[in-house]
């Protein structure tokens, strides 16, 4: 397991952007207790319906918020009133923004100091997401927007919950640009690959056989992009036509979760019991594929260094491009300038568009 500092990222242990927590039906008024970048914190549905994320740790005697079931509070329900939760311990109630709201045996004025860090979060895609910032600033880049999500002619995705690895991400993010891997790891034969860079958003356009998604009749073609340094989307065609997610979060420094998920079109105007079957084969196939990746993850070394070849792929651009999201945002056009543009391999075709413009 490497940690951040041996990749030589940047100045911050962990990546400024959207994460994913929680799969959002999995939030309910019973709170969750989860970690991620290096924080205990608690996950919860106030009774308005909205989703909260605070620190764990009371600061009145450092009692977990969630991490009980034997104390009266969360006994007698009283665990989540509101949108505000109270400690088990002593019955401090602390509202969405942090704030302590109540101390049932003191009258005020409550201590200025008598708070928790809020952590803004919002949910989309079926999933909870929270934006982390080591500088503290608000979020500087949108999630995408995916109109099939709401198209009743596209089954939406199951979200599989893969578990931790002790890997770094950055092993995660190399796949953006990994060229030779496809054939070895997947049998695609690949006729055509290229990456573009541009702000927060990294691009992988490739076409080729692909022996566990498609016959042999057809090519997998993909348009793969990274929006920030976590949240892959890929747009797949040649099989069944679909949108695969991969997303991952830092647990600790060198620690990751990873999930997975696909969007899958259907035939039908409205999707029907049948076609949902169908798409969920077809994730089933796609997470099959994915785990082709996923295992040689879970049982590498990390590759603090490339023993980069021509025809690898551009490892050091995306790892370049990684960059901004480890470093003060003041940064980040440094590195995005280094990198912007259209990135071929020699030898390897481009994509079809892109051909003439090189």
């Amino acid at each position: 397991m490497a940690k951040t500092a041996e990749y030589g990222l940047g100045e911050f242990t962990f990546p400024r952007g959207w994460f994913v927590i929680a799969e959002s039906a999995k939030v309910n008024t019973v709170p969750m207790s989860i970690r991620y970048f290096g924080n205990d914190m608690v996950l919860y549905r106030g009774q308005s319906g909205k989703a909260h994320l605070l620190d764990a740790y009371c600061p009145h005697m450092g009692t977990h918020l969630g991490a009980n079931t034997t104390s009266y509070v969360v006994r007698d329900h009283q665990h989540v009133q509101g949108d505000s939760i109270r400690c088990p311990y002593h019955a401090w109630r602390f509202g969405p923004d942090g704030q302590v709201d109540d101390i049932p045996y003191f009258k005020g004025p409550y201590p200025k100091a008598a708070c928790v860090r809020a952590w803004k979060i919002q949910e989309k895609y079926g999933m909870v997401w929270v934006w982390y910032d080591a500088e503290g600033g608000e979020p500087n880049y949108d999630l995408p927007e995916l109109a099939e999500w709401n198209d009743p002619q596209w089954v939406r995705w199951r979200i599989d919950d893969l578990g931790v690895l002790n890997s770094h991400p950055q092993e995660f993010v190399d796949n953006i640009c990994d060229y030779s891997h496809l054939d070895p790891i997947h049998g695609s034969t690949v006729e055509y690959f290229q990456n573009e860079f541009t702000d927060q958003i990294a691009i992988q356009r490739q076409g080729g056989a692909h022996r566990t998604l498609t016959d042999k009749k057809h090519i997998l073609e993909t348009y793969t992009w990274y929006t920030g340094p976590s949240f892959l989307l890929s747009r797949m065609t040649g099989g069944e036509d679909s949108i695969m997610m991969i997303t991952h979060t830092p647990i600790d420094d060198g620690v990751s979760r990873v999930w997975f998920g696909l969007l899958v079109k259907t035939n039908s105007k409205v999707a029907s019991d049948a076609d949902i079957a169908i798409a969920r084969a077809y994730q089933d196939t796609s997470l099959a594929a994915f785990a082709q990746d996923f295992e040689v993850w879970s049982t590498k070394k990390p590759a603090l260094q490339v023993m980069q070849l021509p025809t690898d792929g551009p490892f050091g651009k995306a790892r370049t491009w990684y960059k901004q999201f480890y470093n003060p945002r003041a940064r980040a056009k440094e590195f995005q300038d280094k990198v912007r543009g259209v990135h071929t391999i020699p030898g390897v075709a481009a994509a079809p568009d892109m051909q003439q413009a090189g």
